[in-house]
């Protein structure tokens, strides 16, 4: 069964060219693990909350926007595979350092999700 993994990013409106490049980069080895497919979405109709909202998840600040995103997976252990690599695998590496990242990665947010409606 197919499995996702979520994720919330606070990202600088100057930076969308970056994190793009950055997805295009990932995409290959999230395939290699297993990965089906995968959806980056910027944040256009995303308003603050008064308790919870998608910039307060992510503690965006002024100027950055919260880009969605998930890769489906065709089932928890690819999901559980790739996680693994991310201390094992040369190619992670080899995108630079996390410090380095077009946004601050200690603010994004992820988390695997069992599908339980599908069509």
């Amino acid at each position: 069964m197919p499995y996702i993994q979520g994720f919330l990013s606070p990202v600088p409106v100057d930076q969308k060219a970056a994190y793009i490049e950055m997805a295009e980069k990932a995409w290959p080895i999230f395939q290699d693990y297993g990965a089906l497919s995968t959806r980056e979405c910027w944040g256009e109709d995303v308003p603050d909350g008064e308790h919870t909202s998608f910039p307060m998840a992510v503690k965006a600040e002024k100027g950055e926007v919260v880009a969605f995103s998930w890769i489906e997976w065709r089932d928890k252990a690819a999901y559980e595979a790739c996680a693994a690599s991310m201390e094992t695998d040369p190619r992670w590496q080899e995108m630079g350092d996390p410090s380095d990242a077009p946004f601050d990665m200690k603010r994004m947010m992820w988390g695997g999700f069992e599908v339980i409606f599908n069509r």
